[in-house]
């Protein structure tokens, strides 16, 4: 291995074990004392319940990990959202699990929350995939209520989900863990069946102080919505269990004797790992972003064997197609070519920039696929669109409109990863989070933001000069540069992936090398629901 490579290497391979460190501090969810409390009720914790519920042995691909992260640092933050969420395995059958987290604030709601638990249904409803809520909420952060209660994407809108789910066939299945209080109160009885834990477990639409407040009835929680109320009385719950496990235990037994799925009919042959070792990912990826690097050689640590067949590989260079296979299933990717490379009429091309060939060749690809019934696997390393009068007399803007079309309407299941840059309408393109990919996650590596870090400085720059000087204020050089540097570092942070991942922008962020895991697994998932016909719409030719 040459220099570069180990240079490459070392410095992914810090910002991975940075990742891990983050991540071992989210999973202490509110911190050990915490833990410790819960447990000296008899209660397991989220991520324990989980471990408990899923195949010994089996993958967890945990969605939104980091969400919350560097958030409502004003009431003490709120890590991974005060809600686990992810794809597993119960008794062999793929599944999505929403495990409340009462270490965090008792787990109740922040705006973070249910922006989490409507993409962990999302992801449900997409794929078809049963769904088992481990409920263990205090209901609504109250003195948030405003951001969360209200609008579309807010708090109601889970209930609305449960009922379509209902609708479309979708298992859901609840288990009443701890306290579910209000309004979350309707999430565990829309599901087709209800648990409740016996003296650990209560659910009402108002506990025993706010009945107190309004009709001056005086009564215990227990008495009001225990596991006895409402198996004996009410019937709002169907079973009542003595302690966690048993509770899991019986869910377990229900997903036994699900009947099997409808299958989309994605093509899987036996699997095999890349003849390229797939640690060589961190040694291809330059440690500094603005080098180049061949995308193909990248590829070529991800697909099975290592074999790649490139779609008009002479042609549009600057985008890179082809098929291959993850762990066996066939997959289109379309990936970001960062190296430079001579257009069909000889000119130079800048890496990671999208011209009007590359766009066109992407849009004719992505149609292949969809007309093939292959996944798509989109790998960002994008600056953006070609500007200048050249690309914009040769049409830059149809030839983008064209891909970002065909992309929208692909009906088979698209998979996102951001590598490296991920900026302005190249995210879009790229089959950013708007356009609806099943999964995206980013690596350590990502950067996330309209513009790079140092272009938006010196914008930012030229508009406050601009300001001040139309106010009759000059700014001598040391103030520019002084000025200049508070505006990078902020940009700089809003960059991060670890500030996409916070809000949810993408599912995660993970080490390069999970990246066959996230790929197989989301389309073992999508395998599960049908996909419909394509229809790319008007596309000017």
């Amino acid at each position: 291995m040459d220099i570069e490579f180990n240079q490459n290497e070392d410095h992914n391979k810090q910002l991975v074990f940075q990742l891990k460190s983050r991540l071992q501090k989210v999973y202490l969810g509110g911190g050990e004392k915490k833990i410790e409390s819960h447990h000296k009720k008899g209660k397991l914790t989220a991520r324990e319940r989980i471990a408990y519920l899923t195949d010994e042995g089996s993958e967890f691909l945990e969605v939104g990990a980091l969400a919350g992260e560097g958030m409502y640092g004003e009431v003490g933050g709120c890590p991974s959202g005060g809600v686990i969420t992810g794809i597993g395995y119960v008794q062999g059958r793929q599944c999505v699990i929403v495990a409340n987290d009462a270490t965090v604030k008792a787990g109740a709601w922040f705006p973070i929350t249910a922006k989490k638990n409507l993409r962990a249904q999302e992801i449900s409803m997409e794929n078809h995939l049963p769904i088992i809520y481990l409920v263990d909420s205090a209901g609504v952060f109250l003195p948030m209520q405003d951001e969360i209660f209200p609008d579309k994407e807010h708090f109601g809108r889970q209930f609305r989900n449960n009922a379509k789910m209902s609708s479309m066939g979708i298992v859901q299945v609840a288990a009443i863990m701890g306290s579910c209080v209000a309004g979350g109160a309707y999430l565990p009885i829309m599901s087709d069946e209800a648990m409740i834990v016996d003296k650990t477990g209560s659910i009402f639409l108002a506990g025993s102080y706010l009945v107190k407040a309004a009709i001056g009835e005086n009564i215990d929680n227990e008495t009001l919505g225990g596991a006895t109320t409402h198996c004996e009385i009410s019937g709002v719950t169907d079973n009542r269990f003595e302690s966690d496990e048993a509770c899991l235990d019986y869910i377990k037994s229900i997903f036994n004797k699900i009947g099997e799925p409808g299958k989309a009919g994605f093509d899987r042959i036996e699997a095999a790992p890349p003849t390229q070792a797939l640690e060589d990912l961190y040694g291809i990826l330059p440690s500094d972003r603005v080098k180049p690097y061949d995308t193909v050689k990248l590829i070529k640590s991800l697909v099975d064997d290592s074999k790649f067949d490139e779609y008009k590989k002479l042609y549009g260079k600057t985008i890179v197609c082809g098929y291959g296979r993850i762990d066996g299933w066939a997959v289109g990717i379309v990936a970001n070519q960062r190296k430079v490379v001579k257009n069909k009429k000889g000119e130079m091309q800048m890496g990671g920039v999208i011209y009007s060939d590359s766009a066109d060749k992407a849009a004719r690809f992505i149609m292949n696929c969809n007309q093939r019934k292959i996944p798509l696997v989109f790998l960002q390393d994008v600056s953006g669109f070609m500007v200048g009068s050249k690309a914009e007399h040769g049409g830059i803007i149809k030839d983008g409109a064209k891909m970002v079309n065909a992309m929208a309407n692909s009906t088979v299941p698209k998979f996102t990863f951001i590598i490296g840059n991920s900026y302005g309408a190249g995210n879009y393109a790229m089959c950013g989070k708007a356009y609806d990919p099943r999964l995206i996650y980013a690596w350590p590596s990502a950067q996330i933001a309209v513009m790079s870090g140092a272009s938006a400085a010196k914008t930012l720059l030229q508009i406050k000069v601009a300001t001040l000087k139309a106010q009759g204020k000059e700014l001598s050089k040391e103030e520019e540069e002084t000025l200049l540097e508070e505006i990078t570092n902020k940009y700089n942070e809003e960059l991060s992936p670890y500030y996409a991942a916070s809000r949810l922008w993408v599912d995660g962020i993970i080490d390069p090398v999970e990246t066959r895991k996230v790929v197989s697994m989301g389309i073992e998932a999508a395998n599960q629901a049908s996909v419909e016909k394509f229809n790319v719409g008007v596309i000017q030719t």
